[in-house]
């Protein structure tokens, strides 16, 4: 759909939103002549973009886009992730049945189907049923095929944030952080994760499978998952991890930085949602295939706090919302270090030499 007039809007408010909308109705032939009539509501949920539901009185009272999801895109985030690419996965996964539709796109955000469910409270995780249900929507989305090499990602983006990261930091930040080291724990990690485990299942991955991703209609306890920013091919045991990571993370409370690791799932939790995960694919799944993935993503979750890591050293110097981004990169990094040793029976703590 072009509607690339759209980017001669500027997009920082809901009045300005609403003269969005305006531009967009006229191209479905619902002409709003009355801006007043166009209601902008802020969402809550997402953590770095804004989010708003929009909803206006149709020509005939009838279209079935007159409530939508406008995305207006953060600062900063484009260094992650080529937004190119992330539209093209959102067409995709749409495609196999995942997330909303894609209804337009301006300069700095989208515009998307609204779809009618809660994004899940971070509580909502613990949730036996709902967990079981999150892992079987995590098990469809593997299968999702994207056209292209299918290689896993994850090593490569981190040395390429690593390198960010390094640009920004000043030396004390770079040495407070190890960032001189780091390098040799990602070969490390990728030998011992990747290479040692040649039979490990590779699948297009989420990513970022934290509670706001993560949506449910309470009618029908259908789950969407949402946000494809950070999705491509890896290990499927990582994108297991670190949704296990998030479970530690609470990030719509007082201190939204700050990750209580007492909340990370006991061995029972993950059992069960691993459990869940393989039995959606239609047959009981192998003890030996439960305990394999279960001692792969436990080790995965190095890679996710390196990861997560990074990406707040960078967060913290090109993004401006209230959220410590050092602090978060430090327990994230602390967490690597008690757990390493502890996963790994091979292994020296070079980070902080």
């Amino acid at each position: 759909m072009g509607i690339g007039v759209l980017g001669l809007i500027p997009v920082s408010s809901p009045d300005s939103l609403k003269k969005v909308l305006q531009t967009l109705s006229g191209k479905w032939g619902d002409v709003v002549e009355d801006l007043e009539r166009i209601q902008v509501k802020p969402m809550k949920g997402a953590m770095t973009n804004q989010v708003f539901m929009v909803n206006w009185p149709t020509k005939d009272n009838h279209f079935h886009h007159r409530k939508l999801l406008v995305r207006v895109y953060g600062d900063g985030v484009d260094l992650f992730f080529d937004r190119k690419d992330e539209i093209r996965t959102f067409e995709i996964v749409s495609r196999y049945g995942h997330g909303p539709r894609l209804l337009g796109r301006f300069a700095g955000g989208r515009i998307e189907e609204f779809i009618h469910a809660r994004t899940l409270s971070t509580v909502d995780l613990r949730d036996p049923q709902l967990s079981a249900l999150i892992a079987a929507r995590l098990r469809e989305f593997h299968g999702i095929k994207v056209p292209g090499d299918g290689n896993v990602l994850l090593w490569d983006r981190m040395r390429n944030w690593l390198g960010q990261a390094k640009s920004l930091c000043t030396p004390e930040d770079s040495a407070e952080f190890g960032l001189d080291n780091i390098e040799s724990e990602i070969d490390f990690l990728e030998h011992e994760l990747q290479y040692e485990y040649k039979q490990q299942e590779i699948g297009f991955c989420h990513n970022d499978l934290q509670y706001g991703n993560i949506m449910i209609d309470e009618d029908t306890n259908s789950i969407t998952i949402i946000d494809y920013e950070y999705a491509s091919y890896n290990p499927v045991a990582y994108d297991i991890a670190n949704h296990f990571c998030e479970m530690a993370a609470n990030y719509h409370s007082d201190t939204p930085h700050i990750l209580d690791y007492s909340l990370y799932p006991g061995e029972e939790e993950r059992r069960r949602f691993i459990g869940n995960y393989l039995r959606s694919s239609g047959e009981d799944p192998r003890e030996e295939d439960i305990e394999q993935l279960l001692e792969d993503a436990e080790k995965y979750t190095l890679a996710s706090h390196l990861f997560w890591g990074l990406w707040g050293i960078i967060s913290g110097h090109v993004n401006k919302i209230d959220f410590d981004y050092a602090e978060y990169s430090r327990q994230r990094f602390k967490q690597y270090l008690i757990r390493k040793p502890q996963l790994l029976c091979t292994f020296t703590n070079k980070m902080y030499e």
